[in-house]
């Protein structure tokens, strides 16, 4: 176990250019804030995630979500180990269209070999705040 320098927004953006294959750095995220076991992402807008009307497809805020939980259990472990996604429950609740999307993970528990996460998927302007989609996780640090 590698154990790395606190968590900044930095740190954490180097992460999504270290870590994360190619298609992944192609939604383009980027790290707005953190905290101990949170953090926030923002999903830009762009005609290559979206789909008829617009709308942000949900392999984007999918992918967005997983990415997002795995910067979430660095800052709460405060070291840079390998993990994997175990289980990923997603529910769209509403169509985002025409902004960016704001994706904040949260670990829930973090034990010895599993952290259970969730995040909240919310347009990045909208003024209510409202979810467009839900997701809860399960990971393995391996």
């Amino acid at each position: 176990m590698t154990t790395a320098t606190p968590a900044s927004v930095e740190s954490l953006q180097g992460l999504l250019s270290a870590w994360f294959a190619p298609w992944v750095q192609a939604l383009g995220l980027q790290v707005e804030s953190l905290a101990d076991g949170e953090v926030t992402l923002r999903l830009p807008q762009s005609d290559q995630l979206s789909r008829v009307g617009g709308m942000l497809c949900g392999q984007a805020m999918m992918s967005a979500a997983d990415t997002a939980i795995v910067l979430a259990i660095v800052t709460q472990l405060g070291d840079q180990r390998p993990m994997t996604t175990v289980q990923q429950n997603t529910s769209f609740l509403k169509p985002l269209s025409g902004q960016d999307a704001r994706v904040t993970a949260r670990v829930v528990r973090a034990g010895k070999n599993l952290v259970f996460g969730e995040i909240d998927i919310a347009g990045a302007s909208a003024s209510d705040g409202r979810s467009v989609c839900r997701v809860s996780t399960t990971y393995a640090l391996l």
